[in-house]
């Protein structure tokens, strides 16, 4: 597993969204393409995000904490190119789209994760304590599977937590995410937790409290977990929202960086779709956007001012 700790932090580019991306993006109602033509109309808008990443390291981040997080289906020609640059590569192994957990490739996904051998292998997984509690076994079930499988193969399992709140919870509080969520995301890491589900590293929502951040590595790290760590997940949140997230982890002992995704590309992405952007102004975009992110982690962790930036870190 690469170096991951406060010393050693993760800035992971995350572009491995399929069916939201051609439902938002490609305007494909039902998230697939309708012919090989378009399908590549998408491979080359993950290319052309990939650029961007590529933009920004010429101007100054750091290659060794800078990953990448895209999808073979899409991205396979990216996740090579990741490879060769020498740059930390995640990988899903979750089908897009799916209110529950399922593989990609079935039975056929170790196959799939040997040909790429990725640093990183990623799920996402959505739960709530009060789901229907059958599904919700089954899932834990799955994915402790999976976990073991990774494990056994000595790779890294990287698990993405979202934790949607149901239509009674969001009415019960005047902010879910703040007043509740919390509390749950602690409720339902012990949960897969208790059923098998052992990750290296969850990459979990942004919080607005730092004890709420503190709690949740207490949780993750039970029972002797003690080099498990946490990453702060995008979810496609306004700038100044992001900002906040970050801010607030950054400085949390156990919370080692970020996986942003649309945050970062989609509105430069979509210019171009739209025929309002040339290409390089959007790569530009991306850029300043990833740029952005990293130097906020690091000044709310104090490293610019202690002379480190994200070209050396």
């Amino acid at each position: 597993m690469p170096d991951l700790d406060e010393a050693h932090p993760l800035f992971l580019f995350a572009m491995d969204q399929r069916s939201s991306l051609l439902e938002h993006t490609y305007d494909e109602a039902d998230g697939e393409p309708i012919d090989e033509a378009e399908a590549e109309r998408v491979r080359a808008g993950k290319r052309l995000v990939y650029r961007g990443v590529l933009t920004a390291l010429a101007a100054g981040a750091s290659r060794e904490r800078t990953g990448v997080l895209v999808d073979e289906r899409y991205g396979a020609d990216v996740a090579r190119l990741v490879k060769e640059a020498g740059l930390q590569l995640a990988m899903p192994v979750e089908r897009s789209g799916r209110e529950w957990f399922e593989l990609e490739y079935g039975d056929d996904w170790m196959a799939h994760v040997d040909a790429f051998d990725p640093d990183w292998v990623k799920v996402l997984v959505r739960d709530n304590p009060d789901f229907d509690p059958g599904h919700r076994e089954q899932q834990a079930s799955d994915l402790a599977a999976v976990a073991s499988a990774l494990h056994d193969a000595g790779r890294p399992f990287l698990v993405e937590l979202l934790v949607p709140g149901t239509d009674a919870q969001k009415a019960s509080v005047d902010d879910y995410d703040r007043e509740l969520r919390p509390d749950l995301v602690v409720q339902v890491v012990e949960y897969l937790q208790d059923h098998g589900v052992e990750a290296d590293v969850w990459k979990l929502e942004g919080l607005d409290e730092r004890a709420d951040a503190e709690r949740i590595v207490r949780t993750v790290r039970r029972g002797g977990r003690d080099a498990v760590q946490c990453i702060v997940l995008g979810r496609d949140a306004p700038e100044e929202q992001l900002d906040h997230w970050l801010r607030t982890a950054a400085p949390v002992d156990g919370f080692v960086g970020f996986a942003i995704g649309r945050s970062n590309w989609e509105e430069p992405l979509e210019d171009v779709v739209r025929e309002h952007l040339d290409t390089q102004a959007a790569e530009a975009l991306i850029a300043a956007n990833y740029r952005h992110f990293v130097d906020t982690w690091l000044e709310a962790r104090g490293d610019v001012e202690h002379g480190v930036d994200a070209g050396s870190i």
